[in-house]
């Protein structure tokens, strides 16, 4: 291959051992191709496949152990998956030196966990040294390799319920089409604790149902890949066409198919894609298998180059007197709560100015952290997150807090979401706020939500660059009315958006009021809780 960089999701404490790398693909290389046209042939690695063996069994912790535990390849068809899943499974059960080590290849069936399997037993079939140290035993479909007694086992989604394992190794084949969630629990939540680097081998290509374990894992891989998540033990692989690529491309095709050329031609990527331009209903095929999309899944709808290209500097010095208006989201006592100001723009050459603040428990800090994998421990001591005592958000120490603002800020109104927010709406109030009943459907949430991207797009926003609240855009997906209204959805968000929803408040109370210092009509009629 060329020459090998470690992958850029290599933690800082671990290294990478030349020597471990060149043993794994050494092993793999020592074993043949068993179907078409490469039948009988040297399985000589492709540089993208090598890359995912050399990054998996050589980057090392300082314990001498592997940092990566699951590796999730995401790949469309006739990429080579079912060889170098079979390859991985006869390395962690034949050449990881670990004794008596369960391996198990699992898939939604028996038939379709068995091709990995017929793959693997081939290979060791056309290979001496193994074909001498392994029992292949087709009917129960387990490869046994007698110097360590350990073993390579076919499962299916209906073993489910077959607990006590002890595993050192799963291969997942075609992930995208496990019926529901309890084979993938049973094998990776805490069955691999008693061996000290199991490796859960995840490989599919792109599938269609956005509730599936698979694309929860696609979409863990995407947040690590894009910067959302830090995982060291996750190692994330994914070859596919953007959302609004080309198609009929063949560059998109190239991009999307690492061994296009090698183990398909692109004769037969472009005959189906003009078998596809000419029967519509293939389409959705086509670009799920040939290029990697999940057909059905929901686009995150904030552009984040844009977004970041509004990162000019914000100063609250600067801002100290200015009208602004506030946008509120408590979300939960023990969820981040959002407070976010927007100032009105003093001309026409200005801008609207975005300062955020967030709030989060403070003794939990750390299990979110591990938890979720968002890096809050960072943002507290950057000073982008501010915890308050406990284990559930103080709201009192969140109403002080603006209290001090208000004497910074003209703050004119505060927007709130009406739920849950009474008591503090009623503390605010007694501060002197005006605090405005915000309503979260289509008919309020529309107009300033697609402001907010009008804005953008015209480089009319200035956020600082404030991380928390860029990781809270990034994570927005929008629901559609049929009148075309849209408004950020929470229940399709796969991670928390509170931020940009009280931007969005924040900024309609912006726009309607502007630099107004008028009386509001809610300072003398006060609020209607309805």
């Amino acid at each position: 291959m060329k020459k090998y960089t470690p992958t850029k999701f290599k933690a800082k404490d671990s290294v990478y051992d030349k020597t471990k790398a060149d043993y794994a693909v050494s092993f793999i290389e020592c074993l043949c191709h068993t179907k078409g046209t490469w039948a009988g042939k040297p399985f000589t690695l492709i540089d993208w496949q090598e890359q995912i063996i050399r990054d998996i069994f050589g980057i090392i912790k300082p314990n001498g152990y592997r940092q990566f535990n699951t590796a999730y390849i995401e790949i469309p068809k006739k990429m080579g998956k079912s060889e170098l899943a079979a390859a991985v499974a006869l390395l962690l059960t034949c050449g990881d030196g670990e004794e008596r080590a369960e391996v198990y290849g699992c898939a939604a069936d028996r038939q379709q966990a068995s091709i990995v399997f017929e793959v693997a037993a081939d290979m060791v079939r056309m290979c001496p040294a193994l074909n001498r140290r392994v029992k292949i035993l087709t009917a129960t479909k387990r490869i046994v390799y007698l110097p360590t007694n350990s073993f390579y086992q076919v499962l299916s989604a209906e073993a489910y319920s077959k607990h006590g394992f002890n595993i050192h190794g799963v291969v997942f084949d075609e992930l995208h089409t496990q019926p529901n969630r309890k084979l993938f629990d049973v094998m990776t939540k805490g069955s691999g604790d008693a061996r000290m680097q199991p490796l859960y081998f995840l490989i599919t290509t792109a599938g269609t149902d956005t509730k599936s374990i698979c694309y929860e894992t696609h979409q863990k891989a995407k947040d690590i890949i894009e910067g959302r998540k830090i995982d060291p033990t996750f190692y994330p692989v994914i070859y596919g066409a953007d959302e609004n690529d080309d198609w009929t491309d063949p560059k998109v095709w190239k991009k999307a198919n690492p061994s296009l050329g090698i183990t398909v031609g692109i004769d037969k990527v472009r005959a189906a894609c003009e078998s596809a331009k000419q029967n519509p209903a293939e389409e959705n095929s086509f670009r799920q298998l040939r290029l990697n999309q999940w057909v059905k899944q929901a686009v995150r709808w904030m552009p984040m180059e844009k977004w970041d290209r509004c990162a000019f500097a914000t100063n609250e010095d600067d801002l100290e007197g200015r009208v602004c208006y506030g946008g509120l989201d408590l979300s939960s006592t023990t969820d981040i709560t959002a407070f976010v100001l927007v100032f009105p723009p003093l001309d026409e050459d200005d801008k609207f100015v975005i300062l955020p603040y967030f709030w989060i428990p403070e003794e939990n800090i750390d299990q979110r952290v591990n938890r979720d994998h968002v890096p809050y421990d960072v943002w507290e001591r950057q000073g982008f997150l501010q915890t308050t005592e406990g284990n559930v958000v103080h709201y009192g120490y969140i109403e002080r807090f603006i209290e001090q603002l208000g004497e910074r800020f003209n703050i004119r109104e505060i927007a709130f979401d009406r739920w849950g927010a009474v008591q503090m709406v009623q503390n605010l109030e007694g501060m002197g706020f005006t605090v405005v009943p915000f309503g979260q459907g289509f008919k309020d949430m529309s107009p300033p939500t697609k402001e907010l991207m009008k804005l953008v797009l015209e480089e009319r926003i200035a956020h600082g660059g404030h991380p928390v609240l860029r990781w809270m855009m990034d994570n927005i997906y929008v629901r559609t009315d049929p009148a075309g209204n849209i408004k950020p959805d929470k229940e399709k968000s796969t991670e928390k958006i509170d931020g940009a929803v009280a931007t969005v408040m924040a900024l309609d109370r912006a726009i309607r009021c502007g630099n107004d210092t008028t009386e509001s009509v809610y300072d003398t009629r006060g609020l209607l809780f309805l």
